[in-house]
Formats: structure tokens, sequence, C-alpha cells
């Protein structure tokens, strides 16, 4: 499938491979922080400079935050094109204190690279340019033409993608393609992600008085806003798991059965999973496996609330106002804007008269369900197997990737190849994230092979 000429080069520049993936960690690409808005910028020129040495066509452009690298490079306008996807903005490094080396000096330790970024993204993106490179550099050529897009903002859920999209349709349009921003399935089992839940995220914030109160004087006559948002979470889900909110589950898309047997087929430890989360039980929805309550089925999670005084020592207050906020995860045929007026309905009408409510919406995206029976998910399949030496499994992710929905629906391309090589003990998103450098390398040489055996699919 892949030339050995090109096998060999990869083999031979592992080691430099490695270094430029540590030099681009270096990069303390924090998105969501201003005070990094410099170091994003510095993110992007890397990644302008190190396909201008692959001699594509590159520029960077502007958007209303943080600009978007993007790159062509026609081989043969009879060719196929593929567009890869990735991401140089990284994740806020905080609690820096349980880092064991610092998050932007990459550190290489037990077979792993660790820095922030190591997996989500900058590594798995690397793998596709590196693959290129050594195409490039024995044979001359690629098996077929590439479009770049890779942007800035993804770990702030990608706001200037779309309109971005909406005004370059005609530049982006492609083939197929290629995102590697996940994970394998379990370490050592490689996997092709053809379904992803999507998101609805939302703040509600609960006003009492008009200012903190002495708790000695108002406490019995005041509506404590704490104690309100307690109790209308608790209401959000039944005492078996399921979400309580009304129509909730109206337009669920249920599992065939054979994606059941499927998911029930992956090799899973529920002994080791709980050992490495640290709980003595898992829960959630009953008559569903922990994969696909993970992965195929809708949560809801209350994923931070605050109020009143929590520093040290006793302050005797009734807090003026509480606030918490919630994300939802959706599976196909449920959508986001519509779960958003379901979630908002319910709050209002199990919210006491004694205060105020607002919700906000901060971010979401709908689920993404991708036909498995498309020629390219078979060359996908055939390139991880020469890359990993192993088949690929078929799964559904439990997170979201907004951009997915965002290419299928704008681009009006349906072949798109979710394709993680990182694992999923990496920690992304926490301290400590790390690469497998192994898995960097199997990764490089399945960027490889999805280019000739997507050429290879097509001609024939």
């Amino acid at each position: 499938m892949v030339p050995d000429k090109v096998v060999d080069e990869i083999s031979a520049n592992r080691q430099r491979y490695v270094e430029e993936l540590s030099d681009f960690l270096l990069i303390p690409s924090v998105s969501t922080e201003p005070d990094h808005a410099a170091d994003i910028r510095q993110a992007a020129i890397w990644v302008v400079n190190k396909l201008q040495k692959l001699g594509f066509h590159v520029e960077l452009r502007e958007t209303a935050r943080h600009p978007v690298v993007c790159g062509h490079l026609v081989i043969d306008a009879s060719l196929p094109t593929i567009l890869i996807y990735g991401h140089y903005d990284v994740q806020p490094p905080d609690p820096l204190d349980e880092w064991i080396t610092p998050p932007f000096s990459p550190s290489i330790r037990d077979g792993h690279i660790y820095a922030r970024g190591a997996t989500d993204n900058k590594g798995q993106c690397l793998t596709y340019l590196e693959a290129m490179e050594a195409m490039l550099s024995v044979t001359g050529r690629l098996p077929l033409n590439v479009k770049v897009l890779i942007e800035g903002e993804e770990e702030i859920g990608s706001p200037n993608l779309g309109p971005f999209l909406q005004e370059n349709q005609e530049y982006l349009q492609t083939d197929v393609i290629a995102i590697s921003d996940g994970s394998q399935f379990a370490s050592g089992i490689p996997a092709i992600t053809y379904g992803l839940r999507g998101l609805s995220y939302l703040e509600i914030q609960v006003q009492g008085p008009r200012f903190d109160l002495h708790s000695g004087t108002f406490g019995g006559v005041v509506a404590n806003p704490i104690q309100v948002l307690a109790e209308m979470m608790t209401r959000l889900k039944n005492s078996d798991g399921t979400v309580a909110i009304p129509g909730f589950y109206d337009h669920v898309q249920e599992l065939r059965p054979e994606e059941r047997q499927e998911l029930s087929d992956l090799p899973v430890d529920e002994v080791r999973v709980k050992n490495y989360l640290g709980v003595d039980q898992l829960v959630g929805e009953p008559d569903y496996s922990m994969v696909e309550r993970q992965t195929a089925r809708p949560t809801l999670d209350v994923n931070g609330i605050w109020g009143g005084f929590a520093g040290e020592g006793a302050k005797t207050i009734i807090p003026a106002k509480a606030g918490a906020k919630v994300s939802m995860r959706l599976v196909p045929n449920q959508r986001a804007a519509a779960i958003n007026e379901r979630f908002k309905s319910f709050i209002h009408s199990i919210a006491p008269s004694t205060v105020k409510i607002q919700i906000s919406e901060m971010h979401g995206s709908d689920p993404v369900l991708i036909d498995r029976s498309q020629p390219a998910m078979e060359a996908a399949a055939r390139a991880i197997e020469f890359g990993f030496a192993k088949k690929p499994v078929f799964i559904r992710e439990g997170g979201s990737i907004p951009i997915v929905g965002l290419f299928k629906e704008v681009l009006d391309c349906g072949s798109i190849l979710l394709l993680g090589w990182g694992s999923p003990d990496d920690g992304a998103h926490s301290p400590n994230e790390r690469f497998s450098l192994e898995d960097f390398h199997r990764g490089i040489c399945s960027a490889a092979a999805l280019f000739y055996s997507l050429e290879e699919s097509y001609r024939t």
C-alpha cells in the first residue's frame, strides 16, 4: 500500500518528528485566555512555516478572534481531494500544581511526550504534515490533492469557523475530510468513529435579593438562591439516572441490534475503568451497557455550581444570587436548539416565584452519524490496519466535535473520517496530558497509508 521507501523515510526520521512536535508544544497557544493572543498567532505561524516548507500555497486568514491556517497543494486536477482538519489551540493547563513537569515544557518519559496539546491536538494534527513530508521527500508528489484547514478556536467551540466555511465554500470543496482529534477505543485497539454526540450547554442564574443579606436577620424570610438552585438541579434527573425534562427522549434514534452487538463485543474491563476513575460504582441509564451510555445515549450533567461564601472561615449570609452550568450530550435525531427550549421551559416551570431566573445558551452542536458503507471508510480501515498492524473497530464517540456537523452541513461532504491516533488515557484537557511516541509514529504511518488507500479506492 505505502511504498517501502516512504515507510523507510518515516522510520529514519522518527526522532526528528518528535523534536518538531516538542517545538510545537512549547508554544502556550491557549485560545480562551486573551493574554495568550500572541502565543496563538505564534502557533499559527509555526503551522504556516511547516506547510510552506512542504510546497503548499498557504494563507493565514484572519477571523474575529484567532486566525485560520489554510493551504492547498494541487497535484493533478483529475485526482480526488482530501481536506485535513486540525487545531493548533489548546486548553488552559490549570491546575498547574498537578503537573509533574511544566505544561509547556515538553517532557519525554515512559514512552510518552507530556505537554498541554500533546494529544489534543498538536501531536495528532502533526502526523499528517509529517506523513506528507515523507511522501514528498522520496516520491516528489502526493497521491491526492490536499487542502489543509487548521484553526485556533476549537477549544472555545469554533465560534468563527462556521462563518469562515460559509465564506469559503468553493475554496474548501473536497471529496473527503480527515480529522484526527480523538482517540482509539483503548490503548492498542485502533478505531474509526462514525458517530458523535451533540451538545447543548447552558448557564442558569438565580437572582434573589438585590444584595447579600445577614442570615440572622433575614433567614427564614427570604428565599436562598443556592437552596433554590440546588433543588432545581436535583429535579433535572430521575432516581434511575434518566433525564426528567419532558420530551427529552422524544426523537432519540435507538441503536440498531447489530450496533448493540458490536458495542457489546468491544473489550471493556469495567473493574479497570473504575480503578482508573477512582470510583467504587458506575451509574447511568438502566438497560444500557457502560459503552452505550458513554457514546450512544443522551445525558445531562451539572458542570459547575456557585454562589455565596466559600472562603476560609465563616460568613453568615443569604447570597443574592447563585448559578450553574449544565451540559446535555445529544444523540442522532435530537437537535440542540429544540433541547435548549425544552430545558428552559422545564426550568421555568419548576422555579419558584420567590426568585428570578435567567438562562443563557453558551454553545452547542447537533449530533452526527456518518455512513459506514462508503468507500472512504473502507480505505481508512485499510490504512489504520497498515499503520497499527491491527484492524480498527467502529465506535461512536461520547464527546462532540462541532466542526464535523459544520463540515457536513456547509460543505455538503458526507465522507468525513474521524481517525483518532491517541489513547483514552492520554489525559486530554487534564493535567499531565500525554501522547504515546509509538502512537505518534503509527499515526504518521497510517496518515501516509490513508493517502494511498484513498487514491486506490477512487481509481477503482
